[in-house]
C-alpha cells in the first residue's frame, strides 16, 4: 500500500519562537514531509531547519524581506495564492497566510491565531495602523484581505487551535469552533548547558537573578518588568530576546539588568535552570516560555490573562498577577520569595505539555483525516 503524501505549511520561518518550534515538532512527527513557507531566513530561525526540505516563494530571493517579513505585508497574498501544494494531507501551522495555500488533498489547520495583521493590526505592527507605510497599505487592502482570509479558513477539513483563548478568538472571527491542542514545550531539559556571562558572574557573587524571555516589542511589557526591578534593589533580571525596542530598553535599564540575544539552546537551558523564576508580563495567545521554565522546576510569575491561564497552575507552577505594572510585578517577585516551591510538582506540570503528547495527538488527527 502506498504511504500517504504529507506536507507541512507555515507562514514564514524567519524568527525563533513557539510557532517555529511547532513546525520542528511537526517535522519530527512526519519526517518525510516537505515544508512549504513564504520566507525562510536560516540565520534568523532555528538551525535545525537547515537539514529539512524547505520550499519557499520567489519573495525569498529578497534578503530584506527575510529579515523583516512585515515589509512584505502588501504583497504576500498573491504569493500565498501561488504556493500550491500537492499532497494527500497538508498540515498547516498558521497565523494568517499558510492556511490560504492551495492544496490538492485534505487540509488540517493548526492555528496560532486568526490573522493579527487583520484583526489586531495595531498590536501586530507595534504602532497605530496609520503610522507606517505598511499600516497604510494594510488599511487599503483590509476589506479584500478579510474576504480572502475568511474563505481560506473555511477550506480546512479540520481546524485546531493552540489554546483556549485562540479557540474563543476563532469562534468570534470565523464563526466556527476549533478544539485546542496545546503546543509542545520547546526546550530539552536534559541537554547540555552553557552559562551566559553576566548572570553567571552574578551567581558567582552569591546574587540570584530572574529571567524574562521575549521578543522586544511594545506590547510584550518588557519595559514594565525592567521598571519593576528598579523597585527591587536586591534582585537582578536577565532579558533574553531581540526586537525593535532593543535600544529603548537598554537605555531604560540599570546595571542590575542584563540583556542577551541569539543565545544557543545550551545557553537557554542554563538560563532556565539557574533563574530564580521566569517573569512573563505580556498578553500571550498561548505562552510557551512558562512550560519551558517549568521543565527545569523553575516557577513562573505571569500575567493573569490569555494563554497563561492554560500554562500556569497558580500556586503550583507559579504565581499570577492581575496587571503588568511595575508595582504588581515587584510585589509578585516579593511574594514568590516566601513560597516553598516544589520543583518536582512544577516539572510534572510541564510534562503535560510534552512533545511526545503533541506528536501523538497530531498523528491521531492526521490518521482520522486520511482514513
Amino acid at each position: 500500500m502506498t504511504r500517504p503524501r504529507i506536507a507541512i505549511a507555515h507562514d514564514y520561518l524567519t524568527q525563533r519562537g513557539g510557532a517555529e518550534r511547532v513546525v520542528l515538532s511537526l517535522s519530527r512527527a512526519f519526517p518525510d514531509a516537505q515544508i512549504h513557507t513564504l520566507l525562510y531566513d536560516p540565520a534568523g530561525t532555528y538551525p535545525e531547519f537547515a537539514s529539512l526540505p524547505i520550499r519557499t516563494s520567489p519573495l525569498n530571493r529578497i534578503a530584506a524581506l527575510q529579515k523583516d517579513h512585515r515589509r512584505a505585508l502588501p504583497v504576500l497574498r498573491p504569493f500565498a495564492d501561488r504556493m500550491s501544494i500537492d499532497a494527500d494531507l497538508t498540515i498547516v501551522s498558521s497565523s494568517g497566510w499558510a492556511h490560504g495555500f492551495p492544496t490538492t488533498g485534505r487540509k488540517l489547520i493548526y492555528c496560532h491565531s486568526p490573522a493579527r495583521w487583520l484583526y489586531l493590526a495595531d498590536e501586530y505592527l507595534g504602532r497605530p495602523t496609520l503610522a507606517s507605510p505598511s499600516g497604510l497599505a494594510l488599511q487599503l487592502l483590509q476589506p479584500s484581505l478579510v474576504r480572502w482570509d475568511q474563505q481560506a479558513a473555511r477550506q480546512a477539513d479540520r481546524y485546531l487551535s493552540n489554546s483556549t483563548l485562540i479557540s474563543r478568538r476563532i469562534q468570534r472571527v470565523y464563526g466556527f469552533s476549533a478544539d485546542p491542542l496545546f503546543p509542545p514545550g520547546g526546550v530539552d531539559a536534559t541537554g547540555e548547558q552553557h552559562p551566559i556571562e553576566q548572570p553567571a558572574d552574578w551567581l558567582g557573587a552569591g546574587l540570584r537573578f530572574h529571567l524574562l524571555v521575549s521578543r522586544l516589542l511594545p506590547y510584550k511589557n518588557v519595559d514594565q518588568a525592567i521598571r519593576a526591578f528598579e523597585l527591587l534593589p536586591d534582585e537582578r533580571l536577565l532579558v533574553i530576546g531581540r526586537g525593535p525596542e532593543r535600544d529603548a530598553l537598554h537605555a531604560l535599564a540599570s546595571d542590575r539588568v542584563a540583556f542577551a540575544e541569539d543565545v544557543s539552546d545550551a545557553q537557554m537551558r542554563w538560563a532556565y535552570a539557574h533563574a530564580t523564576a521566569l517573569i512573563a508580563p505580556s498578553f500571550e495567545d498561548f505562552g510557551l516560555t512558562p512550560v519551558e521554565a517549568n521543565a527545569y522546576g523553575t516557577p513562573v510569575l505571569a500575567l493573569r490573562a490569555g494563554g497563561y491561564l492554560d500554562t500556569v497552575a497558580d500556586s503550583v507552577s507559579g504565581l499570577l498577577f492581575d496587571r503588568s505594572t511595575p508595582h504588581q510585578i515587584a510585589a509578585t517577585v516579593r511574594s514568590s520569595a516566601d513560597v516553598e516551591w516544589n520543583a518536582q510538582q512544577i516539572i510534572q506540570h510541564a510534562e503535560s505539555f510534552s512533545e511526545e503528547r503533541f506528536i501523538h495527538e497530531i498523528r491521531s488527527h492526521a490518521e482520522e483525516l486520511l482514513s
